[in-house]
């Protein structure tokens, strides 16, 4: 409707303009032979006349007209800028705690295209049959009839309000029969987990409803990584998975404990639902934090239902609930639309065991008989497939029937190859380097490298290895590649040289002792430029240069010689 008003308008303007500055010049033009010619002077004093009251009423049509679409130019940039507003909210809000998981240094282009666009929907969908959807605009069409679709979610008798309207069909499509392939994997994982989730969320006297965030999230994988750092079954970030008691070092990462961190989703979920008293509110927190779903109730004028803070929230969470409904159907009434499940080979009986000693995944499988991969899907937290439990009381999941033979040999597993599994200069490796996660810090006012070393428990000289710094000097707004804990890329040579910060060069030097220069071509790739040299990822490179994925033609990037 904005576009064909403003089109109107663009047409109106393009008439009246050229007629004004017609009228004007007409109106000199007739002036300057009136007074030369005393004959006809009654004839040009009333064009004159006429002509500036045309003037005058066109001006005034014009200045209205241009009213009209300033009024209708500052809608669509409000519109077009909410998600940029709502991306400075969200930074704002995250200063010292962030609800939606985020730190500010945490936002850089690629975790604002993940915020922008539903995570599961791009990450999830792409990899089925059904392919990329933009939710936004795309309009499904199905056999089923509204009445039907009304009286199912009716029958659901759900503890949360399920609308339905168009936005909220057009999701359910989507899972139902858009991505019917891929549900039938979901729903095979859900077989396994769902079960679990719904004791913790009846423990924690939460809707079972809740459950399908889990889809949403990660497609039940308790193993998933997101593009901006998120991760587990219920997508995690660092700083959020820390204030819900989620442990992350350098031996575990509780974001991946189906168990735990499912207790974590339901005591976040609590919290939100105190704070908004409306579930659907609190599953809108869950995916953009409440501090942006506050903001949408206060541009709303107050309004505190979901479908009234709608146009207000981020668009990622304008999706977010339609998506939750969309999801819960489908977990519903798969067998409506004709998917199977599909078989996964998870065991159906799991035993758990207290682990006090450090233990090793393959001291299990060589003297119990465990296959290591499936100790890793049972145990995805250990990181190393060691279980540091010397430090406090861990628990290690094995399938039912191995049991007897777990405590058969439990007094002589922990010594067993103890020597070789647990060598010191490994052990002391993976607990000096931190949890390694890689963050991209945006420098801000007031910050110096001393300050943020010891934000991140790192070093100075470590932050200028990962960035190629020469000084200590550092500029607002500039980002720094930091591996919180200090467990960054290894140097490429022992000598002192290469230990060093690599010194900047200037361009017309193709090559030195440690780096290539290489000016990026039109078409080029990370991936592509990574390819031509041996050895070389594209992510050493983006650590070599302190800079992201993007980059242009023409752009002077270094090279490392490894």
């Amino acid at each position: 409707m904005t576009i064909r008003v403003n089109c109107a308008i663009a047409a109106a303007l393009a008439i009246l303009i050229p007629s004004v500055a017609a009228a004007e010049t007409s109106v000199k033009t007739k002036a300057d032979r009136g007074r030369d010619d005393v004959e006809n002077v009654q004839r040009p004093v009333r064009k004159k006349t006429e002509l500036l009251k045309e003037n005058r009423d066109l001006r005034a049509e014009l200045d209205s007209l241009k009213e009209e679409l300033r009024k209708f130019r500052e809608q669509a940039c409000m519109a077009d800028s909410l998600d940029m507003q709502i991306m400075e909210d969200i930074i704002d809000e995250n200063e010292d705690k962030s609800a939606a998981g985020l730190n500010p240094e945490d936002y850089n282009a690629e975790v604002s295209d993940s915020l922008l666009g539903i995570w599961y929907l791009q990450q999830k969908v792409s990899s089925s049959s059904a392919g990329e959807y933009d939710m936004d605009s795309v309009k499904f069409a199905s056999g089923v009839p509204d009445s039907v679709y009304i009286e199912r979610i009716k029958a659901m008798n759900s503890f949360i309000d399920l609308p339905y309207n168009e936005i909220v069909k057009n999701y359910i499509i989507l899972y139902s029969e858009k991505m019917d392939t891929r549900m039938g994997q979901i729903l095979g994982l859900c077989s396994y987990y769902m079960p679990i989730i719904e004791e913790i969320f009846d423990e924690h006297d939460i809707p079972l409803e809740l459950k399908a965030m889990a889809v949403i999230e990660s497609a039940m994988n308790p193993s998933a990584v997101s593009r901006a750092g998120a991760k587990g079954m219920w997508q995690f970030m660092y700083s959020t998975a820390k204030i819900y008691g989620l442990d992350i070092d350098s031996f575990v990462d509780e974001r991946l404990d189906p168990v735990k961190s499912a207790h974590a989703a339901a005591e976040y979920l609590k919290d939100s639902y105190n704070i908004f008293g409306d579930w659907n509110l609190a599953i809108a927190s869950y995916n953009c934090g409440a501090g942006n779903v506050n903001r949408a109730i206060r541009r709303s004028g107050g309004k505190r239902a979901f479908w009234d803070i709608y146009p207000y929230l981020p668009r990622e969470t304008r999706g977010y609930v339609p998506a939750f409904v969309g999801a819960l159907y489908t977990m519903t009434y798969y067998k409506e639309h004709g998917i199977e499940p599909v078989a996964v080979e998870m065991p159906v009986h799991v035993d758990t065991f207290k682990i006090n000693k450090m233990l090793h995944f393959k001291q299990v499988t060589e003297l119990v008989g465990v296959p290591e991969a499936e100790l890793k899907n049972l145990n995805p937290q250990y990181k190393h497939g060691i279980i540091p439990g010397n430090d406090r009381e861990y628990i290690l999941r094995i399938p039912f029937n191995y049991t007897n033979a777990f405590i058969d040999n439990e007094d002589s597993l922990y010594a067993y190859k103890a020597a070789e599994y647990f060598n010191p200069v490994v052990i002391k490796k993976i607990k000096d380097g931190g949890d390694g996660e890689r963050i991209v810090h945006k420098v801000r006012s007031g910050e110096v490298l001393g300050k943020i070393a010891i934000r991140y428990h790192v070093t100075v000289s470590q932050i200028k290895r990962w960035n190629n710094l020469r000084s200590d000097n550092i500029r607002i707004g500039q980002r720094l590649v930091i591996y919180r804990g200090g467990r960054g890329p290894v140097a490429s040579s022992g000598t002192q040289k290469a230990a060093q910060p690599a010194q900047p060069r200037k361009s017309s030097v193709p090559m030195d002792a440690d780096y290539t220069v290489y000016t990026v071509k039109p078409g080029d790739s990370l991936y592509m430029i990574a390819k031509a040299y041996p050895g070389v990822s594209a992510q050493n490179i983006m650590d070599f240069n302190g800079i992201g994925s993007k980059i242009k033609p023409g752009m002077k990037i270094r090279i490392p010689k490894l």
